[in-house]
């Protein structure tokens, strides 16, 4: 059997800066009319120089071999290898030195750039309205669908509901505004009102709509599943090892992302996105187990240390 031949990226090719986190930066490509049909519907998204520093064919192989067998390919922001052409990682960290100067790149990301040893860049499914200005996207973590395995007997908070009353104390004690998140065992709860209360926390033009989608999803449940089965967490997580992989980290800390047509009769798109495969490497895996430590021991699972109310976590609820 022949194996496909590996996407090149036309020269010529114009982008437009979208998005950037701590480890990539998403381009859009400027006349989706004209571009090829391989390039149509999807985004660019292109490697940091970073302390990890994986190359995206091994976080394709990762992707390919582990994560995509887990979901139906219609649940999954998908990505593709594609060659670049020569000078066009020169051309586009000259463009984020030139946002810099101008005020036009987010201050915490100025002085990161983009690889200049990765010689590929990902097509990744275009989950924005751009092409549909009538429709809504609404992003969402749905992080730790189940308690943690190691918390306490006695916890009367998850585990996202415990890390976010301690992070809003420290916020609180350096004079930062807190900030309000939802619980997501709501997000996966048989009650709808429980739903609508989780859906009341995302930014969203019609909360109420986001709501009935999320209710009984089963991209969401199937994501509760394997979350449960998934249970290398908390202090049964990587012991520190620099490249321990973890599906069971990198499973609770995936974005989900909700495109909703203004016609309440199209169907609506949901996908799961931010899958790269977790490893242990620059202290991660440390920082985890710490911080499951520092979450039992100074109470912030019990509620013992703080002032949430009791509505806040679906646990005090119950």
């Amino acid at each position: 059997m022949t194996k496909p031949s590996l996407l090149e990226l036309p020269r010529g090719v114009q982008l437009i800066y979208l998005a950037e986190g701590g480890a990539n930066v998403i381009y859009r490509f400027t006349t989706p009319t004209t571009l090829p049909p391989q390039l149509q519907g999807k985004l660019l998204r292109l490697r940091k120089k970073t302390a990890a520093d994986t190359p995206y064919k091994d976080i394709v192989r990762n992707f390919d071999t582990i994560i995509r067998p887990l979901f139906t390919p219609d649940e999954l922001v998908d990505q593709t290898l594609i060659r670049l052409p020569e000078g066009l990682i020169i051309q586009c960290n000259e463009q984020l030195r030139a946002a810099e100067r101008n005020s036009q790149r987010p201050p915490k990301r100025h002085g990161s750039y983009l690889s200049l040893t990765e010689p590929f860049g990902l097509l990744i499914t275009d989950m924005t309205t751009a092409n549909d200005p009538g429709a809504t996207l609404a992003e969402l973590k749905p992080k730790w669908l189940n308690q943690s395995p190691t918390a306490p007997s006695t916890a009367c908070r998850c585990r996202t509901c415990a890390l976010w009353e301690m992070k809003n104390r420290e916020a609180m004690q350096a004079g930062r505004k807190e900030q309000r998140s939802f619980c997501p065992l709501d997000l996966v709860s048989e009650q709808y009102e429980n739903v609508l209360r989780a859906a009341g926390l995302i930014k969203c033009k019609d909360r109420s709509r986001l709501a009935r989608i999320l209710f009984r999803n089963p991209t969401l449940l199937r994501l509760q599943s394997l979350q449960k089965t998934e249970r290398e967490v908390g202090l049964l997580g990587p012991e520190g090892r620099a490249w321990d992989m973890s599906l069971a980290m990198t499973l609770r800390d995936c974005t989900m992302f909700v495109r909703i047509p203004h016609d309440e009769k199209a169907p609506v798109e949901i996908r799961l996105g931010d899958l790269d495969l977790k490893t242990g490497a620059g202290g991660k895996a440390g920082y985890w187990r710490e911080l499951e430590t520092r979450l039992i021991e100074q109470g912030w699972y019990r509620g013992s240390n703080g002032c949430q109310e009791s509505s806040e976590c679906a646990l005090r609820r119950a």
